[in-house]
């Protein structure tokens, strides 16, 4: 058995502007609740490697993994995997992005298998990652507008 998702939203601004904020890597601990640090391992051409680290959860564990990450700005997709699986048997991610009227449809799809001997199933992270999701997908929607927002007014009228 094995796990996958997909979850999308659309943010209303510029193809260009959701593109570069999500891929900013250095910024994601910004963009993303969930992450409280990434470090960059290596860059090899359009692909990099790098190391997240999450803020502790409610049991006070702090996860830490290694993944690669490659954008096509042409196609507008990014593959990415970790590298360092841990409960995972593999987990495999695919971010695509459509012009869509009025802004920028963002589409995550995961696909992954636990390992037998994790914690929970694939059945349970299939869920915990649709919720999560949701969550960051919209986090990111709403920060990526506000600076949408902000870049058109006036900076006189931001004082």
């Amino acid at each position: 058995m094995a796990g996958h998702t997909q979850n999308e939203i659309v943010v209303k601004a510029p193809m260009e502007a959701v593109w570069e904020m999500t891929n900013d890597l250095p910024s994601w601990p910004g963009l993303f609740s969930e992450y409280a640090s990434l470090e960059i391992l290596e860059e090899d051409g359009p692909t990099t490697r790098f190391r997240l680290t999450m803020h502790p959860d409610e049991n006070g564990t702090v996860w830490s993994w290694v993944s690669e990450r490659t954008p096509d700005p042409v196609t507008r997709t990014v593959r990415a995997r970790r590298v360092e699986t841990g409960p995972f048997e593999h987990m495999d991610i695919h971010w695509q992005y459509f012009e869509v009227p009025g802004g920028t449809r963002m589409v995550w799809t995961q696909d992954f298998a636990m390992k037998p001997t994790a914690p929970v199933d694939d059945d349970w992270m299939t869920a915990n990652i649709n919720r999560n999701s949701k969550v960051q997908l919209e986090l990111i929607r709403d920060k990526i507008e506000q600076r949408e927002r902000e870049s058109r007014t006036p900076a006189a009228s931001r004082v």
